[in-house]
């Protein structure tokens, strides 16, 4: 069976070192359900596989048991064409993902063609309460939305998030400072008017005066919006 196939390959793509090194990065997974298969080398098994009729039975084995074949699974996604498959492999794959890594390597390259789709399926997400499902959605938010499809309420979409998790609270984060480069005017007064929970407000300004894309004098207006602990 593919499945069994796919498992002997990835551990004939093993790197140790890389896998002492993910495990490392990635808490909330066990050790011993890391491989060690760098992205390259599953990125490409990716494309390889995605040809295969059988593929969907590799597809339909869940869960998984190790992480690298989430993250192949990730990658099979994003290869997908038919946006309707997509989102719907997409859907049914998102309540199995229990790592960042995952989630965030997961982009589907048809997404940008169906933005009016992807939209609808992002506020399920966001109400979904479920920890990856959310950080996924802020993050579609991020990547398909603050460009030429802005709109002043998608940040009012991640601005409403309230969560305990690190995993949404880091991702929200990440999306502000983000739209603070991309998307300055309409970002700010978010921060202005503390409309963030404080971990996260400061997160979002620790990034943006890091990133290259905001200007030196918007860096010192930032920093003087920072929180200050008491």
């Amino acid at each position: 069976m593919i499945t069994e196939e796919i498992t002997e390959e990835l551990f004939r793509l093993q790197d140790r070192k890389y896998r002492d090194f993910q495990s490392k990065l990635i808490p909330t997974v066990e050790a011993e359900r890391i491989i060690g298969v760098r992205t390259p080398e599953l990125r490409k098994l990716a494309k390889q596989l995605s040809k295969r009729e059988d593929i969907t039975d590799f597809l339909n084995a869940l869960p998984h048991t190790y992480f690298d074949e989430n993250q192949l699974h990730a990658f099979l996604i994003s290869e997908m064409k038919d946006f309707a498959t997509c989102i719907g492999e997409t859907e049914r794959f998102l309540p199995f993902v229990d790592n960042w890594a995952t989630c965030d390597q997961m982009s589907p390259k048809v997404f940008r063609r169906h933005r009016k789709e992807l939209l609808t399926a992002i506020q399920r997400w966001l109400a979904s309460g479920e920890t990856y499902a959310v950080r996924f959605a802020v993050g579609m938010l991020m990547d398909h939305f603050l460009d030429g499809d802005f709109d002043p309420l998608y940040p009012e979409m991640a601005a409403g998030i309230r969560s305990e998790e690190y995993y949404i609270n880091m991702m929200v984060a990440w999306y502000f400072a983000t739209a603070l480069a991309k998307q300055y005017e309409a970002a700010v007064p978010f921060i202005e008017e503390k409309r963030l929970a404080v971990w996260t407000h400061n997160k979002a300004i620790q990034k943006a005066v890091e990133s290259r894309r905001v200007t030196e004098e918007q860096k010192e207006y930032l920093r003087s919006l920072k929180i200050r602990s008491r």
